[in-house]
Protein backbone atom coordinates (compact mmCIF):
# COMPACT_ATOMS: atom_id res chain seq x y z
CA UNK A 1 0.00 0.00 0.00
CA UNK A 2 2.29 3.12 -1.16
CA UNK A 3 1.83 6.34 0.42
CA UNK A 4 0.28 9.71 -1.13
CA UNK A 5 2.28 13.18 -1.15
CA UNK A 6 0.41 14.10 1.52
CA UNK A 7 0.93 11.13 3.38
CA UNK A 8 4.76 11.45 2.69
CA UNK A 9 4.53 14.58 4.86
CA UNK A 10 2.51 14.40 7.29
CA UNK A 11 4.44 11.39 8.52
CA UNK A 12 7.79 12.61 7.84
CA UNK A 13 9.22 11.99 10.82
CA UNK A 14 8.33 8.49 10.70
CA UNK A 15 9.93 8.06 7.43
CA UNK A 16 13.26 9.37 9.04
CA UNK A 17 13.59 6.48 12.35
CA UNK A 18 15.32 3.55 9.94
CA UNK A 19 13.29 1.13 12.18
CA UNK A 20 9.89 2.29 10.35
CA UNK A 21 10.77 4.26 6.73
CA UNK A 22 8.23 3.61 3.98
CA UNK A 23 7.90 0.30 4.27
CA UNK A 24 7.29 0.25 8.09
CA UNK A 25 4.88 3.48 7.68
CA UNK A 26 3.22 1.27 4.67
CA UNK A 27 2.47 -1.46 7.09
CA UNK A 28 0.76 0.92 9.69
CA UNK A 29 -1.42 2.12 6.33
CA UNK A 30 -2.92 -1.27 6.12
CA UNK A 31 -3.51 -2.32 9.46
CA UNK A 32 -6.88 -2.50 11.47
CA UNK A 33 -6.60 -1.68 15.23
CA UNK A 34 -9.64 -2.26 17.00
CA UNK A 35 -9.29 0.13 20.48
CA UNK A 36 -11.97 -1.38 23.20
CA UNK A 37 -12.88 1.31 25.72
CA UNK A 38 -12.86 4.93 24.51
CA UNK A 39 -11.67 5.93 28.44
CA UNK A 40 -8.90 7.39 30.25
CA UNK A 41 -6.84 4.22 28.31
CA UNK A 42 -8.72 4.87 24.93
CA UNK A 43 -8.73 8.39 24.55
CA UNK A 44 -4.74 8.44 24.51
CA UNK A 45 -4.17 5.32 22.45
CA UNK A 46 -7.00 6.34 19.89
CA UNK A 47 -4.66 9.53 19.67
CA UNK A 48 -1.60 8.65 19.00
CA UNK A 49 -2.74 5.32 16.39
CA UNK A 50 -4.53 7.98 14.85
CA UNK A 51 -1.91 10.41 14.33
CA UNK A 52 0.63 7.48 13.66
CA UNK A 53 -1.18 6.45 10.53
CA UNK A 54 -3.19 3.37 11.23
CA UNK A 55 -4.85 2.63 8.43
CA UNK A 56 -8.47 1.63 9.86
CA UNK A 57 -8.73 2.65 13.66
CA UNK A 58 -12.01 0.92 15.17
CA UNK A 59 -13.33 2.42 18.75
CA UNK A 60 -16.03 0.07 20.91
CA UNK A 61 -17.66 1.80 23.42
CA UNK A 62 -21.36 1.89 24.23
CA UNK A 63 -21.29 4.51 26.88
CA UNK A 64 -21.96 8.29 26.34
CA UNK A 65 -19.49 11.10 27.53
CA UNK A 66 -20.14 12.50 31.25
CA UNK A 67 -18.96 15.46 32.74
CA UNK A 68 -17.07 13.12 35.30
CA UNK A 69 -14.83 11.63 32.46
CA UNK A 70 -13.28 14.78 31.32
CA UNK A 71 -10.63 15.28 33.35
CA UNK A 72 -8.71 12.11 32.07
CA UNK A 73 -10.73 11.33 28.47
CA UNK A 74 -8.39 13.97 26.40
CA UNK A 75 -10.93 12.77 23.22
CA UNK A 76 -14.01 13.87 24.51
CA UNK A 77 -14.90 18.24 25.30
CA UNK A 78 -17.42 19.54 28.13
CA UNK A 79 -19.49 20.21 24.65
CA UNK A 80 -20.14 16.32 24.28
CA UNK A 81 -21.36 15.28 27.56
CA UNK A 82 -24.45 13.14 26.63
CA UNK A 83 -22.61 12.09 23.15
CA UNK A 84 -21.90 8.25 22.27
CA UNK A 85 -18.35 8.05 22.66
CA UNK A 86 -17.53 5.81 19.89
CA UNK A 87 -19.37 8.45 17.61
CA UNK A 88 -17.69 11.61 18.96
CA UNK A 89 -14.32 9.50 19.28
CA UNK A 90 -14.80 8.70 15.18
CA UNK A 91 -15.24 12.86 14.67
CA UNK A 92 -12.24 13.41 16.50
CA UNK A 93 -10.17 10.84 15.09
CA UNK A 94 -11.28 11.58 11.34
CA UNK A 95 -10.34 15.68 12.46
CA UNK A 96 -7.04 14.82 13.53
CA UNK A 97 -5.77 12.50 10.52
CA UNK A 98 -8.42 12.89 7.28
CA UNK A 99 -5.71 10.24 5.68
CA UNK A 100 -7.14 7.12 7.65
CA UNK A 101 -10.60 5.41 8.28
CA UNK A 102 -12.35 5.70 11.49
CA UNK A 103 -15.08 2.54 12.27
CA UNK A 104 -17.22 3.71 15.18
CA UNK A 105 -18.84 0.84 17.10
CA UNK A 106 -21.50 2.25 19.71
CA UNK A 107 -21.91 -0.56 21.74
CA UNK A 108 -20.43 -2.96 24.96
CA UNK A 109 -18.35 -5.44 23.35
CA UNK A 110 -20.11 -8.79 25.23
CA UNK A 111 -19.42 -13.23 24.15
CA UNK A 112 -22.28 -12.48 21.81
CA UNK A 113 -20.35 -10.08 19.52
CA UNK A 114 -16.52 -10.18 20.25
CA UNK A 115 -16.02 -12.05 18.11
CA UNK A 116 -17.63 -10.66 15.04
CA UNK A 117 -16.20 -7.84 15.74
CA UNK A 118 -12.51 -8.65 16.65
CA UNK A 119 -12.18 -10.97 13.47
CA UNK A 120 -11.41 -8.30 10.94
CA UNK A 121 -9.06 -6.09 12.68
CA UNK A 122 -5.01 -7.36 13.06
CA UNK A 123 -4.55 -6.25 16.86
CA UNK A 124 -6.86 -5.34 19.68
CA UNK A 125 -6.22 -2.58 21.96
CA UNK A 126 -7.92 -3.02 26.11
CA UNK A 127 -8.57 0.45 27.59
CA UNK A 128 -12.05 -1.28 28.95
CA UNK A 129 -12.47 -0.60 32.84
CA UNK A 130 -13.98 -3.55 34.08
CA UNK A 131 -11.99 -6.80 34.87
CA UNK A 132 -14.61 -9.07 32.96
CA UNK A 133 -14.11 -7.33 29.72
CA UNK A 134 -10.34 -7.90 30.17
CA UNK A 135 -11.12 -11.67 30.58
CA UNK A 136 -13.09 -11.77 27.58
CA UNK A 137 -11.05 -9.87 25.54
CA UNK A 138 -7.70 -12.48 26.13
CA UNK A 139 -9.97 -15.22 25.36
CA UNK A 140 -11.04 -13.91 22.55
CA UNK A 141 -7.61 -12.60 21.23
CA UNK A 142 -6.39 -16.07 21.93
CA UNK A 143 -8.87 -18.27 20.22
CA UNK A 144 -8.68 -15.64 17.28
CA UNK A 145 -4.86 -15.90 17.60
CA UNK A 146 -4.80 -11.55 17.41
CA UNK A 147 -2.18 -9.83 19.21
CA UNK A 148 -3.93 -8.23 22.38
CA UNK A 149 -1.74 -4.77 23.60
CA UNK A 150 -3.81 -4.67 27.48
CA UNK A 151 -3.54 -2.22 30.36
CA UNK A 152 -5.41 -1.29 33.66
CA UNK A 153 -5.37 1.48 35.92
CA UNK A 154 -6.20 2.13 39.75
CA UNK A 155 -5.73 5.40 41.52
CA UNK A 156 -1.84 6.39 41.31
CA UNK A 157 -0.64 3.17 39.44
CA UNK A 158 -1.18 1.39 36.29
CA UNK A 159 0.52 -1.99 34.32
CA UNK A 160 0.77 -3.01 30.63
CA UNK A 161 1.33 -6.21 28.89
CA UNK A 162 1.10 -7.65 25.43
CA UNK A 163 -0.58 -10.81 24.36
CA UNK A 164 1.72 -12.35 20.83
CA UNK A 165 -0.24 -15.84 19.80
CA UNK A 166 2.83 -18.27 19.85
CA UNK A 167 5.07 -15.89 21.01
CA UNK A 168 4.19 -15.85 24.83
CA UNK A 169 1.76 -15.93 27.65
CA UNK A 170 -1.75 -14.68 27.18
CA UNK A 171 -3.62 -12.64 30.40
CA UNK A 172 -4.66 -16.00 32.21
CA UNK A 173 -1.58 -16.71 32.38
CA UNK A 174 -0.66 -14.30 34.94
CA UNK A 175 -4.19 -14.21 36.44
CA UNK A 176 -5.92 -17.57 36.06
CA UNK A 177 -9.55 -15.93 37.55
CA UNK A 178 -10.77 -13.31 39.30
CA UNK A 179 -13.94 -11.40 40.10
CA UNK A 180 -14.99 -7.65 39.20
CA UNK A 181 -15.93 -6.88 42.91
CA UNK A 182 -12.38 -7.27 44.39
CA UNK A 183 -10.97 -4.83 41.58
CA UNK A 184 -12.69 -1.18 41.68
CA UNK A 185 -13.15 0.49 38.72
CA UNK A 186 -12.27 4.61 38.52
CA UNK A 187 -15.71 5.51 39.38
CA UNK A 188 -15.64 3.73 42.74
CA UNK A 189 -11.83 4.22 43.63
CA UNK A 190 -10.96 7.15 42.08
CA UNK A 191 -8.11 8.09 39.41
CA UNK A 192 -5.28 10.44 38.63
CA UNK A 193 -6.91 12.27 35.23
CA UNK A 194 -2.93 12.20 33.83
CA UNK A 195 -1.97 8.30 34.81
CA UNK A 196 -4.05 6.67 31.94
CA UNK A 197 -2.03 9.00 29.83
CA UNK A 198 1.39 7.14 30.68
CA UNK A 199 -0.79 3.88 30.19
CA UNK A 200 -2.47 4.48 27.02
CA UNK A 201 0.45 5.78 25.16
CA UNK A 202 2.48 2.40 26.15
CA UNK A 203 -0.68 0.28 24.64
CA UNK A 204 -0.53 2.81 21.18
CA UNK A 205 3.83 2.44 21.22
CA UNK A 206 3.18 -1.57 21.58
CA UNK A 207 0.41 -1.44 18.50
CA UNK A 208 2.98 0.12 16.87
CA UNK A 209 6.10 -2.30 17.23
CA UNK A 210 3.73 -5.29 16.88
CA UNK A 211 2.37 -4.18 13.08
CA UNK A 212 5.62 -3.04 12.22
CA UNK A 213 7.52 -5.64 13.95
CA UNK A 214 10.08 -4.02 15.72
CA UNK A 215 12.29 -3.51 18.62
CA UNK A 216 10.91 -5.76 22.28
CA UNK A 217 7.21 -6.05 23.02
CA UNK A 218 5.96 -6.86 26.50
CA UNK A 219 4.67 -10.03 25.47
CA UNK A 220 5.61 -12.36 28.91
CA UNK A 221 6.24 -9.01 30.93
CA UNK A 222 4.01 -6.62 33.20
CA UNK A 223 5.34 -3.63 33.28
CA UNK A 224 3.66 -1.57 36.27
CA UNK A 225 4.22 2.19 36.94
CA UNK A 226 3.66 4.50 40.40
CA UNK A 227 2.77 7.30 39.30
CA UNK A 228 3.42 8.52 43.22
CA UNK A 229 7.11 6.82 43.52
CA UNK A 230 7.13 7.76 39.67
CA UNK A 231 8.81 4.31 39.04
CA UNK A 232 8.32 1.65 36.91
CA UNK A 233 8.99 -1.85 37.32
CA UNK A 234 9.00 -4.79 35.35
CA UNK A 235 7.49 -8.68 35.97
CA UNK A 236 8.19 -11.33 34.03
CA UNK A 237 5.89 -14.45 33.62
CA UNK A 238 5.58 -17.42 31.17
CA UNK A 239 3.00 -19.50 29.81
CA UNK A 240 0.92 -21.38 31.67
CA UNK A 241 0.59 -25.13 30.74
CA UNK A 242 -2.88 -25.42 32.66
CA UNK A 243 -4.31 -22.07 31.47
CA UNK A 244 -7.76 -22.40 30.69
CA UNK A 245 -7.28 -20.68 27.51
CA UNK A 246 -4.05 -20.93 26.08
CA UNK A 247 -3.07 -23.88 27.58
CA UNK A 248 -2.26 -27.45 26.30
CA UNK A 249 -5.79 -28.96 27.59
CA UNK A 250 -8.03 -25.67 27.37
CA UNK A 251 -11.68 -25.24 28.79
CA UNK A 252 -12.46 -22.19 27.33
CA UNK A 253 -13.28 -22.78 23.81
CA UNK A 254 -15.34 -19.47 23.05
CA UNK A 255 -15.89 -16.58 24.96
CA UNK A 256 -18.10 -16.41 27.93
CA UNK A 257 -19.71 -13.04 29.77
CA UNK A 258 -18.22 -13.80 33.10
CA UNK A 259 -20.84 -15.77 35.09
CA UNK A 260 -23.86 -15.46 32.95
CA UNK A 261 -23.80 -19.06 31.23
CA UNK A 262 -22.79 -20.91 34.45
CA UNK A 263 -25.10 -19.20 36.52
CA UNK A 264 -28.07 -20.24 34.34
CA UNK A 265 -27.46 -24.51 33.69
CA UNK A 266 -29.81 -26.74 35.03
CA UNK A 267 -28.48 -29.01 37.43
CA UNK A 268 -26.99 -26.60 39.15
CA UNK A 269 -27.27 -26.13 43.15
CA UNK A 270 -26.06 -22.99 44.48
CA UNK A 271 -24.51 -23.37 48.68
CA UNK A 272 -24.19 -21.17 51.02
CA UNK A 273 -21.05 -21.82 53.49
CA UNK A 274 -23.47 -23.25 56.19
CA UNK A 275 -25.68 -25.46 53.50
CA UNK A 276 -22.19 -26.90 52.50
CA UNK A 277 -20.85 -27.51 56.09
CA UNK A 278 -24.24 -29.38 56.60
CA UNK A 279 -23.60 -31.38 53.90
CA UNK A 280 -20.80 -32.96 55.39
CA UNK A 281 -19.60 -36.31 53.45
CA UNK A 282 -22.49 -36.24 50.87
CA UNK A 283 -20.96 -34.65 48.26
CA UNK A 284 -17.46 -35.03 46.43
CA UNK A 285 -15.54 -31.82 47.00
CA UNK A 286 -13.15 -30.50 44.52
CA UNK A 287 -11.31 -27.54 44.76
CA UNK A 288 -10.37 -25.73 41.46
CA UNK A 289 -7.83 -23.31 42.63
CA UNK A 290 -4.51 -23.64 41.36
CA UNK A 291 -2.12 -26.22 43.68
CA UNK A 292 -0.13 -22.93 45.20
CA UNK A 293 -3.75 -21.93 46.69
CA UNK A 294 -4.99 -25.65 47.44
CA UNK A 295 -1.25 -25.95 49.85
CA UNK A 296 -2.03 -22.84 51.19
CA UNK A 297 -5.07 -24.15 52.76
CA UNK A 298 -8.44 -26.06 52.12
CA UNK A 299 -11.41 -27.83 53.30
CA UNK A 300 -11.41 -31.06 54.70
CA UNK A 301 -11.76 -34.28 51.85
CA UNK A 302 -11.39 -32.05 49.02
CA UNK A 303 -9.24 -33.07 45.94
CA UNK A 304 -7.49 -30.43 44.05
CA UNK A 305 -8.20 -30.41 40.46
CA UNK A 306 -7.19 -27.09 38.63
CA UNK A 307 -9.73 -25.79 36.47
CA UNK A 308 -7.21 -25.82 33.45
CA UNK A 309 -6.93 -29.83 33.80
CA UNK A 310 -10.86 -30.49 34.60
CA UNK A 311 -11.82 -30.69 31.47
CA UNK A 312 -9.03 -33.54 30.28
CA UNK A 313 -9.41 -35.55 34.01
CA UNK A 314 -13.23 -34.97 34.43
CA UNK A 315 -13.81 -38.69 32.54
CA UNK A 316 -11.70 -40.40 35.00
CA UNK A 317 -13.11 -39.07 37.82
CA UNK A 318 -15.55 -41.94 40.10
CA UNK A 319 -18.05 -39.98 41.45
CA UNK A 320 -20.76 -41.55 43.51
CA UNK A 321 -21.53 -38.23 45.04
CA UNK A 322 -23.11 -35.18 43.65
CA UNK A 323 -19.50 -33.13 43.00
CA UNK A 324 -19.56 -29.21 44.36
CA UNK A 325 -16.97 -27.16 43.15
CA UNK A 326 -14.88 -24.81 45.17
CA UNK A 327 -12.88 -21.96 44.50
CA UNK A 328 -11.72 -18.65 46.36
CA UNK A 329 -14.69 -16.32 45.22
CA UNK A 330 -16.79 -18.32 42.88
CA UNK A 331 -15.93 -17.35 39.49
CA UNK A 332 -13.97 -20.42 38.94
CA UNK A 333 -16.21 -22.99 40.40
CA UNK A 334 -19.11 -21.58 38.25
CA UNK A 335 -16.88 -22.37 35.10
CA UNK A 336 -16.34 -25.54 36.81
CA UNK A 337 -19.76 -26.60 37.05
CA UNK A 338 -20.25 -25.57 33.21
CA UNK A 339 -17.41 -28.15 32.29
CA UNK A 340 -19.44 -30.87 34.35
CA UNK A 341 -22.62 -30.10 32.45
CA UNK A 342 -20.49 -30.39 29.27
CA UNK A 343 -19.60 -34.07 30.33
CA UNK A 344 -23.55 -35.10 31.00
CA UNK A 345 -23.58 -34.36 34.60
CA UNK A 346 -27.10 -34.11 35.91
CA UNK A 347 -26.39 -32.55 39.37
CA UNK A 348 -23.85 -30.40 40.44
CA UNK A 349 -22.97 -27.65 42.98
CA UNK A 350 -20.77 -24.48 43.87
CA UNK A 351 -20.08 -22.57 46.87
CA UNK A 352 -21.49 -19.21 46.35
CA UNK A 353 -18.65 -16.62 47.36
CA UNK A 354 -16.01 -19.30 47.65
CA UNK A 355 -13.86 -20.30 49.83
CA UNK A 356 -13.99 -16.38 51.34
CA UNK A 357 -17.38 -17.10 52.77
CA UNK A 358 -16.31 -20.17 54.33
CA UNK A 359 -13.43 -18.31 56.41
CA UNK A 360 -16.26 -15.85 57.29
CA UNK A 361 -18.87 -17.52 58.22
CA UNK A 362 -17.24 -21.17 59.17
CA UNK A 363 -13.60 -21.01 59.71
CA UNK A 364 -11.75 -18.23 60.79
CA UNK A 365 -8.45 -20.03 60.55
CA UNK A 366 -8.54 -21.55 56.96
CA UNK A 367 -5.97 -19.79 55.07
CA UNK A 368 -7.04 -18.51 51.85
CA UNK A 369 -4.21 -17.41 49.32
CA UNK A 370 -4.73 -14.25 47.30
Amino acid sequence: MSLSPSELARYNRHLLLPEIGVPGQEKLKSARVLIVGAGGLGSPAALYLAAAGIGTVGIADGDLVDESNLHRQILFDTADVGEPKATVAARRLRALNPEIRVEAHALRVNAGNILQIARSYDVIVDGSDRLATRYLLNDACVILRKPLVSAAIHRFEGQAMTYVPDAGPCYRCLFPDASDDIVPNCAQAGVLGVLPAVLGSIQATEAIKVIVGIGKSLSGRLLTYDALGMQFNEYSFHRRDDCAVCGKSPTILAPADAGEDPAALKGLRRFSARELAALSGKCQLIDVREPREFAAGHLNLSVNIPLGLLHSKYPGLLLDKMPVFVCRSGARSLRACAIAARHGAAEFGHLDGGLLAWAADIDSKLTVSA
